[in-house]
């Protein structure tokens, strides 16, 4: 990618401008022979409460506007529609493989995006890996050595089903080891938002075997704050991903941000992960 000038962060990711389109991207990821990107909601089309770089295909925007937006944001990495591969997403733990047979679908309709997955993986250049989001946790996973690329979609249902745990695994069908993985997470709402039930904070106490300090803190009111990228970042860390490989985003959602948030407001759009190896 060829960036025009910007400030860029540290390995919490910066924002980057090109083409007209604004997205956070990890200066540690540009040495691994990917073009990873998480887009903004500038940049596009939509108008209204889509304003105005909603990819979501599935929120009542106006379907060609957000087909433009999608061509926009993937032709930040260099990329065409073609080349898009996009999860139906149902908030589970099923990672899906993809090849470059899969490239195009889901990329201008919802009818024939991969079904029933909420996690992507692929190996060697070719598709474009994307995971639509608005709160919920966008994860990039990167093995350079074994050329293994996953994007994954961590809802508190999919964080609570490790889906992470799932991407990996599919992941290593390919010849990864979580040992040579480098890790991006995006952004997501943040813990002092996220005040939830004792439904959510149940699943993540099963999930994470009862060590949630730092996940899960109850707020005075019968409710806890939880912590979606935390409880993310530590279930990478149990499965063998160095945590000086895990980068985490220090930008969260919410009110008057540049990313799209479900929490602050409805309706709203889509931002996304996006993640491919470079040709």
């Amino acid at each position: 990618m060829t960036w025009a000038a910007a400030p860029l962060g540290d390995d919490s990711g910066g924002l980057r401008h090109v083409g007209g389109v604004w997205v956070l991207t990890w200066p540690a990821l540009d040495a691994l022979g990917v073009d990873v990107a998480v887009t903004t909601r500038i940049g596009g089309v939509s108008t209204g409460p889509y304003e105005s770089l909603n990819l979501g295909l599935h929120v009542d925007d106006d379907p060609d506007a957000v087909v433009e937006n999608r061509r926009r944001a993937v032709a930040a990495l260099g990329a065409t529609l073609d080349d898009l591969v996009v999860a139906e997403q149902v908030h589970g733990a099923r990672a899906a493989i993809v090849t470059a047979r899969d490239r195009g679908r889901g990329a201008r309709s919802v009818t024939d995006a991969i079904a029933g997955a909420d996690a992507l993986v692929t190996a060697g250049p070719g598709p474009v890996l994307a995971m639509l989001v608005a709160d919920c946790v966008p994860v990039v996973l990167v093995d350079p050595t074994a050329g293994v690329l996953a994007c994954v979609h961590a809802g508190w249902r999919g964080t609570a089903a490790r889906v992470l745990d799932s991407a990996l695994h599919a992941m290593g069908t390919l010849g990864s080891r979580p040992g040579q993985v480098t890790a991006a997470i995006g952004p997501a709402v943040s813990a002092d938002r996220y005040q939830v039930g004792a439904e959510v904070a149940g699943a993540l106490q099963a999930s994470l075997g009862g060590a949630t300090e730092g996940v899960l803190r109850a707020d005075g009111t019968g409710r806890w704050l939880a912590d979606l990228p935390e409880a993310n970042r530590r279930i990478l860390v149990e499965a063998g991903v160095p945590d000086h490989s895990i980068h985490r985003s220090a930008m969260p959602t919410g009110p008057r941000g540049p990313f799209f948030s479900d929490r602050a407001s409805r309706p709203c759009g889509r931002f996304a992960a996006l993640a491919r190896f470079r040709p």
